[in-house]
């Protein structure tokens, strides 16, 4: 079985929620309005984060520097080696800002990683401007990001998907996969709605659920798809 993962970035590869952190160092007063609109379903999160953005004064030098101060899991880089040893494709699928992660991941020489995220220009004079080269019109969540999207198998590709993530982005995409390593809201979300999901704490775990899941998933309680033979099945 060929699998290929889709990370979430924000609070699952970062500590912290990246794009948040960067709203309450830089932007102007009404970007917390602009959030209680969002988190009371009147607007989706690509309308959120565009007037969000539109409010952020920092000089790209400032910004820069903020983003240096980042934490990311210390287990992450040696996660994704495991993943190119193992050549499991992993890319990083985020409704965050791009810029962001490349910078951080760049850190700790990981900037070659795919990434799929909202695109932030740098418009000069201490602005920026977000566009949406991911973002779906038919997304539930109206997110930037559509990650239920970019989750589904194209036509002809057969392989597993596994989705890591923490969050409200990412519920979408936790009914479109064939397994996912969940944590917080994201772990309550497949809870509520039985969808295949293990928890997970930090990458070190989910480097072994990782080995797990391609030696003997059966052991994760994974069941292969109808048109996959799986060795080893619970009915053997």
């Amino acid at each position: 079985m060929d699998w290929r993962i889709l990370c979430d970035f924000d609070g699952t590869i970062s500590r912290e929620d990246v794009t948040d952190s960067v709203l309450e160092r830089f932007a102007l007063d009404g970007w917390e309005d602009i959030e209680d609109e969002w988190k009371a379903g009147a607007i989706g999160s690509r309308e959120c984060m565009l007037r969000q953005v539109e409010l952020i004064r920092a000089s790209q030098d400032d910004f820069d520097r903020h983003l240096d101060k980042v934490e990311i899991d210390p287990s992450f880089p040696a996660f994704v080696k495991q993943c190119r040893r193992a050549g499991v494709p992993l890319t990083v699928v985020s409704d965050g800002l791009d810029y962001s992660i490349r910078r951080v991941l760049g850190r700790h020489g990981l900037g070659d990683l795919p990434i799929m995220a909202n695109h932030l220009d740098v418009l000069g004079g201490g602005r920026y401007r977000l566009a949406f080269p991911f973002a779906n019109e038919a997304c539930v969540g109206a997110s930037g990001t559509c990650k239920c999207k970019i989750a589904e198998n194209k036509p002809g590709q057969r392989d597993l998907r596994l989705l890591i993530g923490d969050g409200t982005s990412d519920m979408c995409a936790a009914s479109s996969v064939d397994m996912v390593f969940a944590k917080d809201k994201l772990l309550t979300h497949c809870r509520e709605r039985g969808l295949p999901f293990v928890a997970f704490r930090d990458f070190a775990q989910v480097s072994r659920l990782l080995a797990t899941l391609l030696d003997e998933p059966v052991r994760l309680g994974f069941k292969a798809p109808s048109h996959m033979h799986l060795e080893n099945s619970v009915n053997e």
